[in-house]
Parts: structure tokens; C-alpha cells; sequence
């Protein structure tokens, strides 16, 4: 891990930093032209805290990103859920950090928690109309592996319903 990076569990205290990184990041997409989270469900949010399945970088005292994880997602991969994948959610990366390629960090920390708990994939979505972003994301080792708009259920927070994405599976070492 780069020096002086920590990655650790997000805990209630820290909600007011992650809702001010999840403005900022949302402000910072929309002046770009880009798609944005819109009503975001904050209890989501809460709930990944209590059920330790979001994460944090630190460096420095400063949170630098937050994520979350699941480890299924029928919702959006449907047919393809295996139960055997852990799947990255929720990527917000404080404007100070942007360009440090800080991602690579939750990518080595996934491919190491997928190896601790025996599962096989990493996959991710993201939207479909941010070329950029899915390209920063090949970078890494993602392939595309199809678009798909979510249904308007119950069982997707709000602000994850009838979206254009694009399903990304690392592919590094995986074939």
C-alpha cells in the first residue's frame, strides 16, 4: 500500500465527511457534464456503516475515498450473480485526492479480500454515458461486460433505479 494509506471501516462518526464527499463529488460530475447520483438514499449509506461493508482510505487524518462492497447483486447482474464475486459500490473520492489514482489501492484491497474469503470475481458498475470513467476503469483491469438499465424495484435504493450502467468484471488473473 502506498505510504501513509490506511484502509479501514467507515464508522457512524464519520457520516458528515461522507455525505460533504458525496456533494462534492456529485457537484463536481454535473459541472462535467456527467451523470450524478440524484436523491442519493442516505440510509443506504448508514446501513452499509452498521453492517461494516463500507470502507475508507485514510492518509494523513483526511479521508481520500470511501466504498462499499456486497458480495451479491442480483438486482443488477441478474443471470450472472454466482454468489461468488465481491462487487464495489458507492466509489466517492474527496476532490483532494482526484488524480493520486487512489483506486488502484481499492483494487489491491479487493483482490486480497477476495482471496481471504474464496470467491472468484470483482465487479463493479458505473454509468454508461461517462466514457472517461469507464476507461479510468480499464486502466485498472476491468472489461466492460455489457450495459443494462436497473428496473424501478423496491430492492435498488432510489438513487440506483432506472439507470443506463455499465458492468465492469476485473479481469487481471482471473481467467
Amino acid at each position: 500500500m502506498k505510504d501513509g494509506y490506511e484502509i479501514g471501516h467507515t464508522e457512524l462518526t464519520d457520516l458528515p465527511v461522507i455525505f460533504q464527499l458525496f456533494d462534492e463529488s456529485i457537484i463536481y460530475q454535473e459541472k462535467r457534464g456527467y451523470p450524478v447520483w440524484r436523491n442519493y438514499d442516505k440510509s443506504v449509506i448508514v446501513r452499509d456503516i452498521e453492517s461494516r461493508r463500507q470502507y475508507k482510505i485514510v492518509n494523513a487524518g483526511v479521508v481520500q475515498i470511501v466504498f462499499s462492497v456486497s458480495y451479491n447483486d442480483p438486482e443488477i447482474w441478474r443471470e450472472r450473480e454466482t454468489g461468488d464475486s465481491v462487487y464495489l459500490h458507492r466509489i466517492v473520492v474527496n476532490p483532494q485526492a482526484k488524480g493520486q489514482k487512489l483506486f488502484g489501492l481499492i483494487v489491491d484491497w479487493a483482490l486480497n479480500h477476495i482471496n481471504q474469503k474464496g470467491l472468484r470475481n470483482l465487479r463493479m458498475d458505473t454509468w454508461a454515458r461517462n466514457p472517461a470513467l469507464i476507461d479510468y476503469y480499464r486502466k485498472f483491469g476491468f472489461e466492460a461486460v455489457e450495459n443494462y438499465t436497473t428496473p424501478d424495484v423496491d430492492a435498488l435504493p432510489i438513487h440506483n433505479r432506472n439507470l443506463s450502467l455499465t458492468l465492469l468484471e476485473y479481469r487481471r488473473g482471473f481467467e
